[in-house]
């Protein structure tokens, strides 16, 4: 991990140690800061998040506008539109930081568990990609665990399948963080 990407993990971690507490520190939260970057965006990490409303990137790392470019998808999937988005936080903003944030709780991971090995009519492109953790496997009776496991295979497909990802992580200007919130702590920790 290059040093800017090593300062960047720690400020986020930093923030969450204030979200726990209660004691944010952001500040840039206002019409002020939008008005900054009105024409322009400097982020110094992008955050693949799940769609899940209790993990809220921004609020979670005590991060204001400018701060984070955050990709949201039901189950951190990694579909498409996904990729391209991270790509394009990689390569035209130039973010020396990639956060995989997976949680507890993931609705996501327990309809997955739930009806393995069937793709259902409902959410295929979802299943589609988070069946791959299981295949082969039986079911993984905590959903948490589950969900750190996808977590880590995201983590591989980005790599096996971007380009632009491999590239800037094989130069050292990008670092991918395997990341994991708790819903009982509100800590966020490192896979």
């Amino acid at each position: 991990m290059n040093q800017i990407s090593y300062k960047e993990l720690n400020k986020l971690l930093d923030g969450n140690k204030n979200f726990v507490n209660g004691t944010p520190t952001a500040k840039n939260m206002c019409l002020e800061t939008l008005r900054k970057y009105a024409f322009h965006q400097e982020p110094y990490a992008c955050v693949l998040s799940c769609s899940d409303s209790r993990v809220v990137p921004e609020i979670i790392f005590d991060c204001g506008i400018g701060e984070l470019f955050v990709v949201r998808v039901a189950g951190i999937t990694a579909g498409p539109n996904v990729v391209e988005s991270i790509e394009y936080a990689v390569k035209k903003l130039h973010v020396p930081l990639l956060i995989l944030l997976g949680h507890d709780d993931c609705g996501v991971m327990k309809y997955a568990n739930d009806h393995y090995p069937e793709i259902t009519e409902d959410f295929q492109s979802i299943l589609k990609c988070v069946y791959p953790v299981l295949d082969g496997s039986e079911y993984i009776a905590c959903n948490n665990k589950f969900a750190k496991k996808h977590t880590e295979w995201v983590e591989k497909y980005l790599l096996e399948n971007s380009k632009i990802v491999s590239s800037a992580v094989e130069k050292d200007e990008l670092y991918i963080a395997k990341c994991h919130f708790h819903h009982d702590t509100g800590l966020v920790s490192i896979i």
